[in-house]
């Protein structure tokens, strides 16, 4: 029909005249994130300075709560899982017996708490709450050269443990076959309401306020420039440093990078893309990691996502369970390392949890969670992210100058690709498709992510991008 085609015409006319018009005219938009001055302790805030003091931590746990924990192991209920359902239906019950056994009989807590405090760990108050953070230093420099400062911030249901396999590779590439160019002293802080980071005692704590806090703490460590590294909620959480601080953020390192705010061509990629997909900017990876969108985009979101659903509303109810029973939170742990590492691994009675991980390494990071009794907390800071709406907040609208390093890997939950991404990082300097690995990069490929840290960095301070920001 001629008329119609004449109104879309018109339509698409009025639309490119108005874009042109708001960039001709308009204000240019803030570009930094205000930094938040929060108070998240008990009760009123008091009138006297904050203690700045920075004191040595290591973990450590009783008898008694390790009695407890055997107690409560010993009384688990199972329920029989549905024949050759695997992982399909959640973590299998036949393999959680195995768990369960391996970590009553053949688990040893004390020889991981030695793993654990073998790397400096601290603790310091900031905005009211005791924040957990391990600081580890080169062994040794090379003369004339200098450590950079690298912030690592985990996600859930991670935990600072998640990077004990790679702060080595950081600290002394030399010694582990990588470029001994750059060196890096890596700073791993618990998120507040995770491990052992006191968790908000008041209501609205969300991915800004961490990014506040950790601003605060390497300012605190007398780090004024550094570069900052995450996937997870350490994507979110280390893009709104970068967000608030562009000028001390030299760099940032993601592993994950989720785009919340679709527009228009977002979408007409997401119909088109698969057929044109040099017209929106893909590659090829880009296409087949994608496509087809219902299956690998819509119905993946809908499969995975339930636990979102229920920490973004009611995150106390179900918390109060698996803050109660270990095998309870084993199993939903387990569950997302096995799904988010790879989810054909939903297809094997045991989730594959052992062809990338082992047990000792999993069963740690559960117990972070036990012994620090930080579920509930943790699943909070969905609530916080996100009931106020996707998309809603001023952090979601600003876009992210600092260069910008991303890591793509294959097994990632969801793909963005850098035409993508680029809208929201629009200093990408370095852009990779990961050959292998999913969701939990630096426990399952520490070597990967490594090399694509230490070749991001060295990008930038060849070219000292972060002048040019």
């Amino acid at each position: 029909c001629p008329s119609l085609a004449g109104i879309m015409l018109l339509e698409v006319f009025l639309v490119l005249g108005t874009i042109v018009i708001y960039f001709l005219f308009s204000k240019k938009k803030e570009e930094t994130l205000p930094f938040e001055e929060g108070w998240w302790g008990k009760g009123q805030k008091p009138d006297a300075e904050e203690d700045t003091t920075i004191w040595p931590f290591k973990v450590e746990t009783t008898e008694e709560e390790l009695s407890d924990l055997f107690r409560r192991l010993d009384q688990a209920r199972f329920t029989e899982p549905l024949e050759s359902s695997c992982f399909n239906y959640g973590t299998n019950t036949v393999y959680l017996r195995k768990v369960v056994s391996y970590w009553k009989n053949q688990f040893n807590w004390k020889k991981q708490v030695e793993i654990l405090n073998k790397y400096p760990q601290f603790k310091t108050k900031i905005q009211g709450i005791d924040i957990h953070f391990v600081h580890v230093k080169p062994p040794c420099l090379p003369e004339g050269q200098s450590a950079k400062p690298l912030l690592m911030v985990h996600g859930w249901p991670g935990s600072f443990y998640e990077f004990y396999k790679i702060i080595p590779l950081l600290t002394d590439p030399a010694s582990h076959g990588l470029s001994a160019e750059h060196i890096f002293e890596v700073i791993c802080p618990s998120i507040p309401g995770y491990g052992f980071s006191e968790a908000p005692h008041k209501k609205d704590f969300n991915s800004v306020s961490a990014a506040s806090i950790f601003y605060e703490l390497m300012l605190r460590l007398g780090f004024n420039e550094f570069y900052a590294q995450g996937g997870d909620w350490g994507w979110l959480i280390c893009t709104n440093l970068a967000q608030i601080a562009p000028s001390h953020v030299k760099g940032l390192h993601l592993n994950l990078a989720s785009v919340t705010n679709m527009g228009f061509i977002h979408l007409l990629s997401i119909l088109l893309g698969r057929h044109l997909p040099r017209l929106f900017g893909f590659q090829d990876e880009d296409v087949r990691r994608m496509f087809p969108f219902l299956e690998k985009g819509l119905y993946r979101i809908l499969l995975e996502s339930g636990y979102a659903h229920i920490q973004a509303t009611k995150p106390d109810t179900v918390g109060c369970g698996l803050n109660d029973s270990p095998v309870g939170l084993a199993a939903y742990i387990l569950e997302k390392f096995s799904t988010w590492t790879d989810l054909e691994f939903r297809n094997l009675e045991d989730g594959g949890l052992e062809r990338k991980f082992n047990l000792d390494d999993l069963l740690t990071n559960i117990m972070i969670y036990w012994v620090s009794g930080c579920i509930v907390s943790s699943m909070r800071f969905y609530k916080e992210n996100v009931q106020k709406g996707i998309g809603t907040q001023k952090h979601e609208r600003l876009t992210v100058q600092v260069p910008t390093g991303i890591a793509s890997f294959p097994n990632e939950i969801m793909h963005t690709p850098q035409a993508w991404a680029q809208k929201k990082y629009t200093n990408i300097v370095s852009f990779h498709f990961m050959p292998r690995g999913g969701h939990f990069a630096a426990l399952e490929e520490p070597e990967l992510l490594a090399e694509d840290i230490l070749q991001f960095v060295g990008k930038v301070e060849k070219e000292q991008l972060w002048r040019k920001k």
